[in-house]
């Protein structure tokens, strides 16, 4: 349940405003705007290079912005970059651990520099240790953990000083799939009580873990929704797949594209030398039928269509590449 410690006044946690980020040449976050609700689990997805990183770490006060605004809670990053850091927890994508120390002493080091008094120290790095599923491995030096076990140590330093907001780059960054499994889940049951963004580049983290996505692709988001809106269609329609002898790419595209509910069509490649094509639907009805009818009236040979229901995959893939079509 979404909590709150600051007066029920908004429901907002991270407003951001026209933030824009340059490194020389290349604005690497630009212009871009959104909020971040309480108790949301908000994913950052898109390809590597598209400016995922760069946007956490301007949440998180470690990099300013050359433009625009960040307020997390009730403050400006800009103005008071301490106070936004005591609400959140950051999980960068490589954990800054030091791998000499015990698991118990790291998180009491840790818990230190939050600030967490002494007397109660030892009663947060258990209930912490529960929480991530770090019980059995607090006597073992950190260098010695596997992969996954880093990772929770690096989520328990993220959440000891139980913030309001956990900010996770990649948090599943080279896990194998039964680790990446735990750390969802751990993710998932923080979820619960936290306000949570996370950035990853995999579609199967977001549907697994988030409420919603923000598709960020060059600089720019290129979505924002819930993560069923996205995959349940709205406008995104379905996608049918042709192939068919008889006809040219460009006639069989001219009869197709005046048919009721056809948005686009595409060419695609095809081995055995018939005519492909990708068809795009404005909407979730089912075009089949009279693509059907029309290549039989026309005397053109059906060979193969088939209709996929827009994957977060598809879309992200529309989305991400859409951009080069019109450049």
């Amino acid at each position: 349940m979404p909590h709150s410690n600051h007066g029920g006044q908004h429901d907002r946690m991270i407003t951001v405003n026209n933030l824009t980020k340059r490194f020389g040449d290349l604005v690497a976050v630009n212009d871009i705007s959104f909020a971040i609700r309480k108790g949301e689990i908000t994913g950052l997805l898109g390809p590597n290079g598209a400016g995922k990183t760069t946007t956490l770490r301007m949440l998180t006060c470690y990099l300013a912005p050359d433009a625009g605004s960040v307020v997390v809670g009730d403050y400006l990053a800009s103005m008071n970059p301490i106070e936004v850091r005591r609400i959140i927890g950051y999980l960068p994508e490589s954990a800054p651990l030091y791998a000499d120390m015990i698991v118990y002493d790291y998180l009491w080091y840790v818990g230190q520099i939050r600030e967490i008094p002494a007397e109660t120290l030892p009663t947060r790095i258990r209930e912490i240790a529960n929480v991530c599923g770090l019980a059995e491995v607090m006597h073992k030096n950190i260098g010695d953990l596997s992969k996954g076990y880093k990772q929770r140590v690096g989520l328990a330093h993220a959440m000891i000083h139980d913030p309001e907001i956990l900010i996770l780059d990649e948090p599943t960054s080279g896990l194998d799939p039964n680790q990446i499994v735990e750390i969802r889940n751990v993710i998932k049951e923080i979820g619960k009580r936290k306000t949570v963004i996370l950035s990853t580049h995999i579609l199967s983290e977001v549907e697994a873990t988030c409420d919603r996505v923000i598709i960020i692709d060059r600089g720019k988001i290129a979505a924002d929704s819930t993560t069923r809106e996205l995959t349940e269609g709205g406008d995104t329609g379905n996608s049918v797949t042709l192939r068919v002898s008889g006809v040219e790419f460009g006639t069989l595209a001219d009869a197709i594209r005046r048919l009721d509910g056809v948005s686009d069509i595409r060419e695609a490649v095809d081995r055995e030398g018939l005519t492909a094509a990708n068809v795009l639907t404005g909407t979730a009805s089912d075009v089949r039928p009279s693509i059907f009818r029309l290549i039989a009236d026309k005397g053109w040979t059906l060979y193969e269509m088939k209709q996929e229901q827009q994957t977060l995959e598809n879309i992200f893939r529309k989305l991400t590449r859409g951009g080069e079509h019109e450049a």
